[in-house]
């Protein structure tokens, strides 16, 4: 998965890890970056929620590590496919975006029938992670 760089080189997607305040490592972090000019862009549709976890983390946070497709489903997303293939290709990332949108409107209907109000915000959430992918 790729767009265009300011430079006019073609930025490629990956999964990186973010350093803050050089105690905080937050792994597979999904950023479009340039080889030519070296610019680097976390994904727009994460960008907010990794804002959000370094607000969370505060001024002085303990040295640890952060496994951020735990934290944002897309990143999961994006993990499980590379996982599966050597390099982020669209097609890849569609099917396993399909799989876990599956899987979770599957649990959604679990939540639902059990009545948990909770468990169904949740699922609510994970899903909208996945689907602002598309808006943004």
């Amino acid at each position: 998965m790729r767009k265009l760089c300011s430079c006019g080189d073609s930025m490629k997607l990956a999964l990186r890890t973010v350093v803050f305040a050089k105690k905080v490592n937050i792994t597979n972090v999904p950023v479009y970056s340039c080889s030519l000019c070296g610019r680097n862009d976390v994904f727009h549709g994460v960008k907010e929620d990794v804002g959000r976890l370094v607000g969370e983390l505060g001024t002085r946070p303990a040295p640890r590590s952060i496994p951020f497709e735990e934290v944002h489903e897309w990143a999961g997303v994006l993990f499980r496919a590379l996982a599966q293939a050597e390099s982020l290709q669209a097609s890849d990332v569609a099917k396993a975006m399909e799989e876990r949108t599956n899987q979770l409107l599957d649990l959604w209907l679990i939540a639902s029938s059990l009545g948990d109000e909770t468990w169904k915000m949740e699922l609510q959430t994970r899903l909208s992670q996945l689907s602002a992918q598309y808006i943004s």
